[in-house]
């Protein structure tokens, strides 16, 4: 019987076919058919796809064209924190670095080099073979979902081959756009009028946020994954999941290499820093980790980074230039940043025409005159600095370039503490910037949440007079949003008008409303009080209770929170001194904002899991935080890896084997969520 009769095998048989051609084609670089061939046969899918749209399989190659509009991306916690890694630009650091990793490991060990992409970072949730969910980096804890933008790229598989692999599971990698495509991008940009982008990074990551997965699929983005996370694998070394990755449909680059010795290390560094210039997409350097997965839990993790991994990034390109002049920036904290305005030049693939020059100290130490001819690196590739004068270019008769003793932005004398390199402006309630800053601050993800009043609102807002401290968002109404206008004047002189709509101002004030809920320590945080962090804000809710003792706080109360030193305690207590600022807080508590903490966050109800430690791993009937958030309630700890002083392994469904049979090497009691929760309501 012919194929055609059966349209549901037919449509089987032709996504099968169409995903192993390009498999073939964009990760093993073999192409097994024509285009023309291949157009014709997806052709043919998208017919019968349309004709029995129940028979649409989710790794259908069609999903590759793209359609789906995505008019905001939804912010994703991740499962495991994306870390970032430590960097250097020394082969004696990289001694150091393998000298500590010897001092802690005892056995024999090797090294994985891989080249350090420049691109998106990017992990990809699989669940029972299928792509479910693509998330961007974001701040390392929450990200955006851009998975329908992800499903365009074809280097990214949709469906896995085989079937040994865990039932849902995570890997990370980098998104990309090769030189190819960004040039015939920037030439498609130019041809219509519009920017050409700086660089194939920002290519990259602004094709990622927009909202017709169709004009993502044209920008033919490429993606490379290299990490496998869970601790399910069975693969004991980084080089085995790399393979196993392979193995599955993942395009890992092939570009990694197994060192065993120091020197290995650094050939493969020499020898990318010469082939990398022939690439046909852009890298910053090497990453180098230690292969054997065992012993990423024996050398652990900073806040930010493993321990067990290291970036070795090439040396950054040094151009020549004018100094045209020196501008000043003021900043949330009243922190003045001079810049450094330069005759526009090429730079690591991108035109350079700014310069941060950090502060007084960094003007004085270059000698900065008039007009200099300075040389300009990245650092890191990334942000443009100024490392050096040619003294021999400069005229005899330029003036030394002095730092500024007024603010810019509202003419008040600037100062500078003892100790500190920056000058600051002081008149922080009626500074412009500062104004504007602290209400950024404010509205920002970690402080109130207020993702609506973003881009480009809360100047908007600023200029038009309807708010001027973080008490006058909450007078905000329809009437005052609706139709409010600002002009934006592009780099090529060309003006817009940029019109608040009616679903916007529904939207702001919908978020303002839901502000209400958000505890008190992130409320803190929000102020924007100078020295006090997330950390800091924590501490003293908790210690305080709430704003009234916490205004009325005298010096040595203060001091007696644990953490808090006289740099902390002088800016709090400078604060509430302000009338300014207790009014404002007066406003907001009227507004019904949390400025009290929360009973089940005060001191911990009971001391029985006092001097006890745990490392909490699995899935829980709750939030993994939320069961850590009941350890220190109850007086104990938690930790992230297992060793001889953890108290109990707190397992849940889905537990890494590495991490129980750990648990079991060191006898450690490994108790389920229902004992835990007995253990803390018998109070023994």
């Amino acid at each position: 019987m012919n194929l055609f009769d059966h349209p549901k095998q037919r449509i089987e048989q032709l996504t099968e076919q169409l995903n192993q051609h390009n498999y073939n084609y964009y990760v093993l670089d073999k192409p097994t058919t024509s285009d023309f061939e291949f157009d014709a046969l997806l052709q043919e899918l998208a017919l019968l796809e349309k004709a029995y749209p129940d028979y649409v399989l989710p790794n259908s190659p069609t999903l590759r064209v793209g359609g789906e509009i995505t008019k905001s991306f939804q912010t994703v916690e991740h499962r495991y924190p994306m870390l970032s890694l430590g960097n250097t630009y020394s082969f004696e650091d990289l001694k150091d670095f393998d000298e500590r990793i010897k001092k802690l490991v005892t056995r024999d060990f090797s090294y994985i080099c891989e080249l350090k992409y420049d691109g998106v970072a990017i992990g990809l949730r699989y669940e029972n073979g299928l792509l479910t969910q693509a998330v961007t980096r974001g701040d390392g804890i929450k990200g955006d979902d851009v998975t329908t933008n992800v499903k365009t790229i074809q280097t990214v598989p949709l469906k896995l081959k085989g079937n040994d692999f865990p039932a849902d599971f995570e890997i990370r990698g980098e998104i990309m756009m090769s030189h190819k495509s960004f040039e015939n991008l920037n030439k498609l940009r130019e041809e219509d009028g519009e920017e050409p982008f700086a660089n194939p990074r920002n290519a990259a990551s602004g094709s990622l946020k927009l909202q017709d997965s169709r004009e993502v699929a044209k920008r033919k983005l490429d993606c490379f994954l290299y990490f496998l996370l869970g601790d399910e694998w069975k693969e004991k070394t980084h080089e085995e999941r790399l393979n196993k990755a392979q193995t599955m449909g993942f395009n890992t680059g092939h570009y990694f290499q197994k060192c065993t010795t120091l020197d290995e290390v650094f050939n493969f560094i020499k020898t990318w820093d010469v082939k990398r210039k022939k690439l046909p997409f852009d890298i910053d350097g090497i990453v180098i980790k230690v292969n054997e997965i065992d012993l990423w839990e024996t050398l652990g993790y900073t806040a930010k980074s493993p321990r067990w991994a290291i970036a070795y990034k090439f040396k950054a390109e040094r151009v020549e230039t004018k100094l045209e002049s020196v501008s000043y920036q003021v900043g949330r904290t009243g922190s003045v940043t001079p810049v450094a305005n330069l005759t526009p030049v090429k730079l690591a693939g991108t035109t350079v025409k700014r310069a941060s020059l950090h502060n007084a100290d960094i003007m004085e130490k270059l000698d900065l005159h008039e007009f200099d001819t300075v040389f300009v690196e990245k650092g890191g590739e990334i942000i443009p600095k100024i490392v050096g004068v040619d003294i021999n270019k400069r005229d005899g008769f330029a003036n030394k370039i002095q730092f500024i003793t007024i603010c810019p932005e509202c003419q008040t004398p600037l100062i500078r503490t003892d100790g500190e390199a920056n000058h600051y402006c002081p008149n922080e309630d009626h500074c412009p910037p500062q104004i504007k800053g602290k209400l950024e601050h404010f509205i920002s993800r970690k402080a109130m949440g207020l993702d609506s009043l973003g881009e480009g609102k809360i100047e908007m807002l600023y200029d038009s007079g309807l708010v001027n401290t973080v008490a006058d968002l909450f007078d905000l109404t329809r009437d005052k949003l609706f139709g409010l206008e600002k002009i934006i004047v592009g780099e090529d002189g060309k003006s817009k008008i940029i019109s608040l709509r009616e679903k916007s101002a529904e939207n702001i004030l919908n978020a303002l409303e839901q502000a209400k809920t958000v505890p008190f320590e992130r409320v803190l945080y929000a102020l924007g009080i100078r020295f006090v962090g997330e950390t800091v804000a924590k501490k003293l809710a908790r210690h305080f209770k709430n704003i009234q003792n916490l205004s009325k706080a005298t010096k040595e109360e203060l001091l007696d929170v644990d953490e808090i030193g006289e740099k902390i305690a002088d800016s709090v207590l400078l604060y509430f001194s302000k009338s300014e600022h207790l009014e404002v807080i007066k406003r907001l508590v009227n507004k019904g904002l949390q400025f009290e903490i929360q009973e089940d966050l005060s001191a911990p109800k009971s001391t029985v899991l006092e001097g006890k430690t745990f490392v909490v791993s699995g899935v829980f009937s709750k939030p993994r935080d939320e069961i850590k958030a009941l350890i220190e309630q109850h007086g104990g700890k938690h930790t992230s890896s297992i060793s001889s002083q953890t108290s109990y392994l707190l397992a849940g469904d889905k537990i890494g084997p590495e991490k129980l049979k750990k648990a079991e090497k060191l006898h450690i009691p490994i108790i389920s969520e229902s004992e835990f929760l007995t253990m803390i309501k018998s109070n023994v």
